[in-house]
Parts: C-alpha cells; sequence; structure tokens
C-alpha cells in the first residue's frame, strides 16, 4: 500500500457522533450481493432512507453496467456509509468503499451521481484487487481511469439521468495532472466536517 493511503487511512476512522457518544446507529445488511454497514452519527438522516437511495444507486449499476456491479462483489468486502470529508473512497487497508452519509441523504440530485460515485471507487478496488502497486505520482493516470469508467455508465444511461455524470466526468477529464488527483488537506476537510455536524445537531 501506497504511504498516500496509509496516512488517508489513519485520519479516517469509523466516526464517532458529534457529542463523542459511540455511533447511533449500525445497520448491517446486504444490498445486491454487496455486504453493506451503515454508520449513521446523524440523528436528523433517516438510516432507511439511506439504504433505499444506495439500494437505487446498485440498481442502477446492476441494470446499465451489470459486470461493474459483478466487479464490486469480487473485488471488495462491502460498501460502509458513514461521515467522511469527501463523498467516497476506496479504503484498501480494509478492502471496503466508503459512501458518505449526507451524499447518499441528499435529494437534491437523483440515485445517478451516488452510482457514478461507487463505480467510480470500485475501479480503484478493481487497481488494487489486480495487485498493482502505485505510488502517489501515479494517481492522476488511476484517476483519469476512474473519471472514464463514470463517463461511459453516463452516456450508458437514460440522458436525464446520465447528463450530470457525464458533466461530471468530462470537466474532470479535462483537467491536469495536479487538478485530477488534488493533493487534499484532510484535516481541514475533518474539521469542516465536524462544524457541519456540530451545527446539524443545534
Amino acid at each position: 500500500m501506497s504511504g498516500f493511503f496509509e496516512k488517508l487511512a489513519a485520519l479516517f476512522q469509523p466516526a464517532a457522533s458529534p457529542d463523542g457518544a459511540s455511533p447511533v446507529e449500525t445497520v448491517h445488511t446486504t444490498l445486491h450481493g454487496v455486504p453493506v454497514e451503515v454508520i449513521n452519527t446523524r440523528p436528523d438522516i433517516a438510516t432507511a432512507h439511506v439504504l433505499a437511495r444506495l439500494d437505487e444507486a446498485l440498481a442502477l449499476i446492476a441494470t446499465y453496467q451489470p459486470w461493474r456491479l459483478a466487479h464490486l462483489q469480487r473485488d471488495i468486502r462491502g460498501i460502509r456509509v458513514e461521515r467522511f470529508a469527501c463523498r467516497g473512497a476506496f479504503m484498501p487497508q480494509d478492502n471496503v468503499i466508503i459512501t458518505e452519509l449526507t451524499f447518499l441523504a441528499r435529494r437534491d440530485i437523483t440515485a445517478a451521481p451516488v452510482a457514478s460515485s461507487i463505480l467510480h471507487e470500485g475501479v480503484h478496488a478493481r487497481v488494487h484487487a489486480m495487485g498493482v502497486y502505485r505510488t502517489e505520482d501515479q494517481l492522476p493516470r488511476e484517476e483519469r481511469l476512474c473519471r472514464r469508467a463514470e463517463l461511459a455508465f453516463g452516456l450508458a444511461l437514460p440522458p436525464e439521468l446520465g447528463a450530470p455524470v457525464v458533466e461530471r466526468a468530462m470537466a474532470s477529464l479535462s483537467l491536469n495532472d495536479r487538478d485530477v488527483a488534488p493533493i487534499v488537506d484532510w484535516q481541514e476537510a475533518q474539521r469542516r466536517q465536524d462544524a457541519a455536524d456540530r451545527n446539524a445537531s443545534t
């Protein structure tokens, strides 16, 4: 595992609730043959709604690119839903995909961007499953591979669902190496996430 992924893993462990107590609600289930764990630390978000959106997203993948779902079923131990400082990530040390809790809770978007994000992280998981050792300077190439997969998925969807997926993928593919795989200040991202959670709980 590269140092980049080790640093990322160290910064983000399963979240506690905003007041520092144990997670408010933890649920284990299986959706479309993929084990799912939800760690819901936000009492303002219904776990049932989050699971319904995740089910919708996986159903889109199953319908329009079923081989991608088959890859997920083989390549990862499962999907973990929790508060996180970006919408999704692949954690190689756990062999899980994280899908961000509040991203799944959004209803101003369809399930298509959620599915696209999961598919994106699934490409990272596939690269990892193939035993490819990549360093930080190789991440732009891998990120473009993920974005091309998102683009192909968006083009496979009905136009009304696929348009935002295609737009996001195209925009990312036009970026230079530094911007397509930016260096993120994860501590600052975590600080902003914690502040948002505190505001949501008041």
